[in-house]
């Protein structure tokens, strides 16, 4: 199963939908797609579309997945790479009006040189990103939590 999350943007982003579907319809796509799609009214009889998803609903999904399709929201990368999953990640793009600034581009650009997801910035590539996801192992995450808060701790001890 693909699971496809845009996130909870008060805008849609349809523009990454879309381009699944698109992949369904050309064969590339052949397993279940399940997609948390958030204030989007895009409809479609080829994958489950789910407005919004509770906490536990979603990482329970995600959970079931091979491969996760994202926008770069730093909230689903973690969580993905938490349960180890194969990412794809789309930025949502000012130019497309999906948010205010290319942030997620940033975002994206930085786990991806970091060795744990694919890039996605061009949804033309979407096929090229699919047969890469079938091959790509992501990096282990280790979270920097840690290593912050001692970091914190020591500040303020110190000061």
């Amino acid at each position: 199963m693909i699971f496809v999350t845009v996130g909870t943007q008060d805008v849609p982003f349809d523009r990454l939908i879309k381009s699944v579907e698109k992949q369904i319809k050309n064969g590339n796509i052949k397993e279940e797609v399940i997609v948390q799609s958030g204030c989007s009214k895009y409809t479609s009889n080829k994958m489950k579309i789910i407005n919004y998803m509770d906490d536990y609903e979603f990482k329970k999904t995600m959970k079931q997945a091979r491969i996760v399709i994202t926008h770069g929201g730093v909230g689903s990368i973690i969580d993905a790479l938490n349960m180890n999953k194969v990412i794809i990640a789309c930025p949502r793009l000012a130019k497309y009006k999906e948010h205010t600034n290319d942030h997620q581009l940033q975002i994206i650009n930085k786990f991806s040189n970091m060795g744990y997801l694919i890039p996605l910035k061009d949804l033309s590539k979407l096929e090229n990103a699919l047969q890469e996801a079938e091959i790509f192992r992501p990096k282990k995450y280790k979270s920097n939590t840690e290593n912050m808060v001692k970091l914190i701790e020591n500040f303020i001890d110190n000061n």
